[in-house]
């Protein structure tokens, strides 16, 4: 095996997983598709002030996890 070889193999190696990137970026796409179909199925979504706080928190949370897991793996 030639020194070339073994430096991209170790180079390789040294990369983390995109995994949680994929996963966190994937829920936090869905998350938003699904908000989206509901909130133009029904006008008066979402109903209350309480609710529309959850859905924000919720959001902001998938969003913080998508964007950490980016930074993590990169």
């Amino acid at each position: 095996m030639s020194i070339t070889a073994l430096l991209v193999l170790a180079a390789e190696a040294a990369e983390p997983s995109k995994v949680p990137f994929y996963l966190g970026g994937g829920v936090f796409a869905l998350w938003a598709v699904a908000l989206s179909v509901v909130g133009l199925s029904r006008p008066d979504f979402p109903s209350t002030p309480g609710a529309a706080r959850g859905l924000y928190g919720v959001s902001a949370v998938l969003m913080a996890l998508a964007a950490a897991s980016a930074i993590l793996t990169s």
